[in-house]
């Protein structure tokens, strides 16, 4: 029985986890690319310097959310199998 249950609190350490990595990657994305945003809306910058620097912006924040993703799931699953 108690398998059962460490089971089920180990599949919803894994499912908290899981959307704690995705929200910290998502504030992490929005925050990397707030200034890129900022920069657009305070300049008067020609259409095409905008949507490049929106598009730098969006890059590199969705690059950082990914590797914040990678990083929350990997030490997770690191401590994990020490059985921490």
């Amino acid at each position: 029985m108690d398998m059962g249950r460490e089971s089920r609190w180990e599949k919803d350490a894994m499912t908290v986890e899981i959307v704690f990595a995705l929200v910290a990657a998502a504030v992490l994305a929005a925050a990397v690319f707030a200034p890129a945003l900022v920069l657009t809306l305070a300049f008067d910058l020609s259409d095409s310097a905008s949507k490049g620097v929106l598009t730098g912006g969006a890059l590199a924040g969705g690059v950082a959310g990914v590797w914040r993703l990678v990083r929350v799931l990997y030490r997770f699953d690191v401590e994990r199998r020490k059985g921490h």
